[in-house]
């Protein structure tokens, strides 16, 4: 499928055939950053938190309240928030990741290894970031996709992917600040990046236990979208029929179940 410069998709009917074709719980969301904090504050209906949050917290607002949330990095409760999507520094300091040290690692030595592992967007480019439902076309468009979905929604979404210009798709786990490994990564690199959502993202961002992360450009989306559109026609469809489930509509069968 040819790549669609990101102004020309519609966004709302990507949304509409994702639902369609995946049955998705949670709303499909856009992530945007801006080199203004100006531009992210004209965007229509932009809310502005009150109190400091995590970056979790903010995309929660937007995937399971519906809301448009715009922060700048004094809006985030840490470094560690700020630095992942580009708004503090990846200095010496927020390397050394003293804070989990007896926390999330055991030595100095594995904190700084985590931290040396985590996908980030570089610092100095942006001011400000917004998320928003895709389906609102508030940002217009935006950098990324985020799509929560179950493992069983999520592989139908990679077959789709994969349908045609088929390539392998290799991910890490860095553990917590997963968030890293989803808009992080896709936000650094420009390609789809699938995440289990750590500890932070379920106690704070409220997802759950059965979600994963796909953060991807709205192009890779459309692509995604196209390619299960072409695997339904061929039978191959979410949701995945159990084995030993047998259905024949056209001889109006309905379904039966295979002898044992």
């Amino acid at each position: 499928m040819p790549q669609q410069a990101a102004d020309t998709i519609d966004l709302a009917g990507l949304v509409a055939d994702l639902n369609s074709l995946l049955r998705l719980k949670t709303t499909v969301i856009g992530m945007k950053l801006f080199a203004r904090a100006e531009d992210m504050e004209a965007i229509p209906k932009i809310r502005r938190p009150n109190a400091v949050h995590t970056t979790d917290q903010i995309v929660s607002m937007a995937s399971r309240l519906g809301w448009t949330v715009g922060i700048t990095g004094d809006d985030l409760v840490g470094n560690q928030c700020r630095a992942v999507i580009g708004l503090a520094p990846q200095d010496e300091k927020w390397l050394a990741g003293e804070n989990y040290v007896g926390v999330w690692h055991g030595t100095a030595e594995d904190a700084r290894k985590r931290q040396e592992a985590l996908d980030v967007v570089p610092f100095g480019q942006y001011q400000a970031l917004a998320v928003s439902p895709l389906a609102s076309g508030r940002l217009d468009p935006p950098d990324i996709c985020l799509v929560y979905a179950t493992p069983g929604q999520m592989i139908i979404l990679i077959n789709g992917l994969q349908y045609t210009g088929y390539k392998k798709f290799e991910w890490g786990v860095v553990g917590e600040t997963a968030c890293a490994d989803s808009w992080g990564r896709a936000l650094k690199s420009g390609e789809p990046s699938l995440s289990l959502p750590c500890y932070a993202e379920r106690r704070y961002g409220g997802v759950p236990d059965e979600e994963m992360l796909m953060a991807l450009k709205p192009h890779h989306l459309a692509k995604a979208i196209e390619g299960m559109k072409a695997l339904a026609k061929n039978g191959l469809r979410y949701p995945i029929p159990p084995y030993g489930i047998q259905s024949d509509v056209r001889a109006g069968m309905g379904v039966s179940y295979a002898k044992k």
